[in-house]
């Protein structure tokens, strides 16, 4: 299985890479986040890579990061999401958007992407809603708090009950009064359960 695929960018399109690697040209499918993400042609490129083998396809599918392909993972274990609709997902929204969406259960987002129906929307948040723990930290936009504590703190909240969206917009309002409470664990915790209660 190719993982990963480093390279010459041959070519680029909305939707497709082909990526020079040891003489051969490697035809990938990408979302509109990892063309945009990429290089001139001809530069250097590095893309995360999701092997489709079937008996007559064997397709190769790239990312630029390792959550966008984590994320792809994710949505094609739904049942009706194929890999071409789960790339049509994440260039119809970025994968910060389509987590928060997800999560959010906001199916009208989840609607406006093409191939995406109300009942796909609400499997796709039925299906993934709790799967996404470890991708909504690290895709929260900008994680609206990058304090070196934030981590912790939403971490300590969420065992405290707190739900992890609540607790995530209580850090960001505390941090956003006062920039210091951001700077260690204590004062960060305190200004945030502050706001939640």
């Amino acid at each position: 299985m190719i993982a990963h695929l480093r390279g010459r960018l041959f070519a680029k399109q909305p939707g497709q890479a082909i990526v020079e690697a040891g003489g051969v040209g490697y035809d990938v499918t990408i979302s509109v986040p990892t063309f945009t993400a990429l290089p001139a042609e001809g530069g250097e490129v590095s893309l995360y890579i999701y092997t489709q083998v079937r008996e007559d396809t064997l397709a190769l599918y790239g990312f630029h990061s390792r959550d966008e392909k984590r994320l792809f993972e994710r949505l094609i274990t739904v049942s009706g999401v194929g890999p071409k609709l789960a790339v049509t997902i994440l260039s119809g929204l970025n994968p910060e958007r389509t987590v928060a969406a997800i999560r959010g259960q906001d199916h009208a987002t989840l609607t406006r992407i093409p191939g995406v129906g109300k009942k796909l929307a609400e499997r796709l948040v039925v299906e993934l809603k709790e799967k996404l723990e470890d991708l909504a930290t690290a895709a929260a936009p900008g994680a609206g708090v990058t304090a070196p504590a934030a981590e912790d703190v939403l971490s300590a909240l969420v065992n405290l009950g707190y739900q992890r969206p609540a607790a995530q917009k209580a850090m960001e309002t505390a941090v956003a009064k006062d920039k210091a409470a951001g700077e260690n664990f204590d004062e960060l915790f305190r200004a945030a359960l502050k706001v939640i209660r």
